[in-house]
């Protein structure tokens, strides 16, 4: 759980960063690529990550410039992207502007549970890197390249 919002700031804009490389690192092609009939597709599971921002968010109060859930997933990997990187701005500029160390404490209902907007934003990231590890096996699966997260990974190492 979070309890400085400078801390959050910090993470959040390493971690999306991270997220953003991954998404990049998609084709359009591999967008239809599925590991499993009962699994989403790459594009399915990379779009979700982008409309998490704002579904989770808005459960703690915050306005997030994001897509909704049941906005239909883009055709290209670069509108995923930009998309992606509006929210994750969007829900550092929301934090930032308004909130205070403070506010981390206040708790909100979240998912029939009462959370305090600290463990939100800790449940956020956690979302966002769980399925982002989930993307790296796709795109390792669909033939791409997988870029370094919190170190190099096998196609960032040169021989």
């Amino acid at each position: 759980m979070f309890t400085s919002v400078a801390n959050f700031l910090e993470v959040w804009r390493r971690e999306s960063e991270s997220t953003a490389r991954v998404l990049g690192a998609l084709s359009d092609e591999a967008l239809s690529y599925r590991a499993h009939d009962r699994s989403r597709s790459a594009g399915e599971l990379a779009w979700h990550i982008v409309t998490a921002v704002r579904e989770i968010g808005k459960h703690a109060g915050l306005v997030v410039n994001g897509p909704a859930n049941d906005t239909p997933m883009p055709r290209t990997v670069r509108e995923i992207c930009s998309a992606y990187e509006k929210a994750a701005a969007s829900m550092a500029d929301a934090i930032e502007g308004s909130w205070f160390d403070g506010t981390l404490s206040v708790e909100d209902q979240v998912y029939g549970e009462s959370w305090p907007r600290g463990k939100t934003l800790f449940v956020l990231l956690c979302h966002e890197i769980h399925h982002r590890g989930q993307l790296t096996l796709l795109l390792r699966e669909a033939g791409l390249e997988v870029p370094a997260v919190y170190g190099p990974s096998g196609d960032s190492i040169q021989p």
